[in-house]
């Protein structure tokens, strides 16, 4: 069975999903077993381990947002929960 979910760089905490993956699904990841607290939408992004307010969001390597919230393991990481990094720095 193929992967659902692709990590891009090492240094990412989120996780990209290749497939629709429901609510409560085990996946095992580098980090360990891993279970979806909400459904996670093809294409969408999820927490690979708690996540403070204020962290940076890492994929690809990169800083892509910051965390409005606390996201904890297995959360769907989407407009709700994250704000841009970029507005961020511009602002600044």
């Amino acid at each position: 069975m193929p992967n659902k979910f692709i990590i891009m760089d090492s240094t990412d905490n989120c996780a990209t999903s290749l497939d629709d993956i429901p609510q409560r699904t085990e996946l095992k990841t580098e980090y360990g077993t891993i279970t979806m607290n909400q459904d996670i939408p093809l294409g969408h992004k999820f927490a690979l381990k708690n996540i403070q307010k204020g962290e940076k969001i890492m994929k690809y390597g990169q800083i892509i947002g910051v965390a409005t919230e606390e996201i904890s393991e297995g959360d769907w990481i989407h407009t709700h929960n994250i704000t841009s990094h970029y507005l961020e720095e511009v602002v600044k």
